[in-house]
């Protein structure tokens, strides 16, 4: 039998057995042949196998024991052809088939012959009376070079191992001992035939052509030429199919005992670890590390209607206790509410109302199922008018954390949901929605978005999903992929005609829901909005909004413009009035630029997205609608950093695509140069981590003062510090007393 981890692997010294069976006094009696190669004329099982399978066979080989009344008898090859190398392996291969016997004067008896011309007896059946003793003596053996004799026995798909290795061969012996003469299977193991080949050498004969040959006449004296065949004997390898047997043992890994996609590796025969993903490892098995590190206001709506029925409402009330025991603390100060719902809607756990997680358990033990009907859209609605309404710790203080609903249901709603889930997002409600498979379309509905969508397969997948939903909260304060990174964001929105006011306020609904993702303040994301028609307006610069609750009010009031489309005035303008130094762009901040929009007007788009490019800022490109993709490329600059839809329904399904570049982009090195910070024509010069700006005719680090004469006032000084070591709050500021300076100037000439 020849097992390997590959069909590749290569092949090594082969071991081949061959044992017949005799009758010594009252013992079964075992002989068995060790060679140092297989005859191919003899036959050869051969099998390929994985690495799994290999460590299996492995651990049945420890575990098998053959305990019967046994004599068994080593034959080994000692002829000149075999070599020393192939011999001692012959020699280990005995010792190892010493390991599963057990060897006792009354059990099982080894001897050992080395043969070839002459057998040569080593030691007989009753010398070594303990299995180290047996073994010792083997090791001793030493290799007499004489000529091989073969012998061979029936049925030769039982009685021929051919192994890459000892062990793989020993596994069929003792496979072979187990039935009908040992019972050396351990609990648990089992012995198994499978399909598998023998090979043979045999010697056929082959027309190898014709030759011109005489041959007799009838006429006298007379002789006649013709073709005469021409044959030869040549020797074929001939496979044939057969059947082979091994033993395997099961593993403590067979069981699956790591769970959220860890990897068992097994140690020995009983033991194991486990390999754990990323936010895993809570205890052994890779249970969830959860913790509500975020900072949320947090409300679960449980379906409790006819159509979830009390199992399901049950197996909710489980998930929500097992989530939060996971996620919250003892100590940890919790913004958790509970509200459920049928035909009408209550808040049995307002939000902030217990203050410890064993109060919080209890409550949640005393929900009961309802059984009305299932009105989902008119439960949003009403915890989003009075889910969040907790009173603040002082009167002069608001609370701003991000607010969260998660919606538990297992039943499509009687009423409509879509109203009711763009009020709750226009309340500034993160929506996240869980159920069934079968309810994917609908809570995709309410959250607008699939990637806050939770589907389970079955009961226990839902449980499996809990680290799922913990990011998922945590996203809203602490985004998912950007993190920390500082970034400077601008999107250009198409706000002509042809988008149309419809369209137009799904565009603006869009943004303002990608700006959920990023932390807005100086020293992280900044974002700016510019809109276009035929001309480009700047809404508000990157440095006008300093939170997330201003930024969204700004996005709210956003008009719709009419007349025809240029995209390439809104890049000139995002170019020249967004992304300076001037108007707040911080230098060592990466830049993207995102503009939407519905195919018209990108003729004159790709001069200006290059220079965009070329002072490292990225262009990315979403268009909805009929438009030629090479010119729609042109401007992107690369498929990589394009969407183009169909319809503007889709936009949802790629928001978070976009995201993901945008935050791979916040991630790569930056140049401290592009775009260049330096002002009136001034020469960015990098330096090891730094730059500094080369001025003609002006002063200062940006090159933002005239050169003064006499006794004019002078602007501000600044402090003389190394660019390169300014946070983007200090680049922030310094911005903004260059933009003071340069207008004070201005007045004085």
């Amino acid at each position: 039998m020849f097992l390997s981890s590959s069909p590749k692997t290569p092949r090594k010294k082969m071991i081949s057995c061959r044992f017949v069976t005799m009758k010594f006094l009252a013992f079964e009696s075992i002989c068995i042949f060790l060679l140092s190669q297989a005859l191919l004329a003899l036959g050869i099982q051969q099998i390929h196998v994985g690495q799994e399978m290999i460590g299996k066979i492995s651990a049945a080989g420890q575990l098998m024991q053959c305990s019967a009344s046994l004599d068994v008898l080593f034959l080994l090859d000692g002829s000149y052809s075999i070599g020393k190398g192939s011999f001692e392996r012959s020699k280990h291969f005995a010792s190892k088939l010493c390991d599963a016997l057990d060897i006792h004067p009354d059990r099982v008896r080894v001897g050992m012959i080395q043969f070839s011309s002459t057998p040569h007896l080593e030691f007989p059946l009753d010398s070594y009376l303990t299995k180290q003793e047996v073994k010792e003596r083997i090791k001793r053996t030493v290799f007499r070079w004489e000529e091989l004799q073969v012998l061979a026995s029936e049925p030769s798909e039982r009685h021929l191992l051919f192994a890459g290795d000892a062990e793989d061969a020993a596994n069929g012996l003792y496979s072979t001992l187990s039935d009908p003469v040992c019972t050396a299977t351990a609990p648990g193991c089992k012995v198994e035939s499978h399909p598998c080949e023998r090979r043979t050498l045999e010697t056929v004969k082959e027309l190898a052509g014709n030759y011109v040959c005489w041959k007799g006449s009838k006429q006298p004296n007379a002789v006649q030429a013709s073709l005469c065949p021409f044959t030869r004997w040549k020797r074929v390898l001939i496979k044939h199919p057969s059947r082979c047997f091994r033993t395997v043992c099961p593993d403590p890994c067979d069981s699956q005992p790591c769970q959220n996609g860890g990897t068992c590796v097994p140690e020995g025969l009983d033991r194991y670890h486990c390999l754990c993903l990323l936010g895993y490892g809570g205890d052994i098995h890779c249970a969830a590390k959860l913790s509500l590190e975020c900072s949320v206001d947090l409300l679960f709506l449980m379906d409790s209607s006819a159509g979830v029925t009390l199992e399901g409402f049950l197996r909710f009330k489980a998930f929500l206790k097992r989530f939060l025991q996971a996620m919250v603390g003892q100590d940890s100060p919790m913004s958790v509410g509970v509200a459920q719902y049928d035909d009408s809607v209550k808040v049995p756990i307002e939000l902030g109302q217990h203050k410890d997680a064993l109060s919080l358990m209890e409550s949640i033990d005393a929900l009961d199922f309802s059984g009305g009907r299932t009105l989902t859209g008119r439960a949003l609605q009403y915890v989003a008018q009075h889910g969040f309404r907790s009173a603040p710790v002082f009167a002069d203080v608001q609370d701003d954390l991000p607010r969260v609903v998660v919606l538990l249901t297992d039943s499509k709603s009687q009423d409509s949901v879509a109203e009711a889930a763009k009020y709750a997002k226009d309340q500034n409600i993160f929506l996240i929605g869980i159920g069934s498979s079968f309810m994917r379309a609908e809570l995709t509905m309410v959250t607008g978005n699939p990637q806050q969508t939770i589907v389970y397969s079955d009961p226990q997948d839902l449980f499996n999903r809990m680290p799922e939903l913990q990011r998922k909260i945590c996203s809203v304060g602490n985004p998912e992929g950007c993190q920390a990174q500082s970034l400077d964001l601008a999107f250009a929105v198409d706000a002509s005609s042809g988008v149309g006011l419809e369209n137009f306020l799904r565009l603006r609904h869009f943004v303002r829901s990608s700006c959920l993702h990023f932390i807005i303040n100086r020293d992280v994301t900044q974002i700016a909005l510019v809109t276009y028609g035929s001309k480009a307006h700047t809404v508000f610069a990157l440095d006008t909004h300093t939170s997330s609750s201003a930024l969204l009010q700004a996005i709210d009031q956003v008009p719709f413009l009419g007349h025809s489309a240029s995209a390439g005035s809104a890049l000139q303008h995002v170019h020249s009035d967004i992304m300076t130094v001037q108007k707040g762009a911080r230098p060592g901040v990466n830049k993207v630029v995102v503009l939407l929009s519905n195919g018209g007007g990108m003729q004159d788009a790709a001069a200006p997205a290059q220079q965009l490019r070329h002072d490292g800022i990225l262009v990315f490109v979403v268009v909805i609608g009929d438009a030629e993709r090479d010119t729609l490329l042109r401007v992107a600059g690369s498929p990589n950093y394009l969407v183009h839809l169909s319809s503007y329904e889709d936009l949802q399904y790629y928001q978070g695509l976009i995201i993901e570049r945008i935050c791979e982009e916040a991630r790569s090195p930056v140049n401290l140069c592009k775009p260049n910070p330096c002002m009136n024509q001034g020469v960015c010069i990098l330096g090891p981590g730094s730059y500094r700006c080369q001025c003609h005719g002006w002063e200062g680090p940006h090159c933002e003062s005239r050169v003064l004469r006499g006794d004019s006032p002078r602007p501000p000084a600044f402090p003389p510090r190394s660019h390169g070591q300014w946070s983007p709050r200090g680049l922030q500021h310094f911005s903004r007393a260059l933009q003071h300076s340069k207008r004070h100037v201005d007045q004085r000439h």
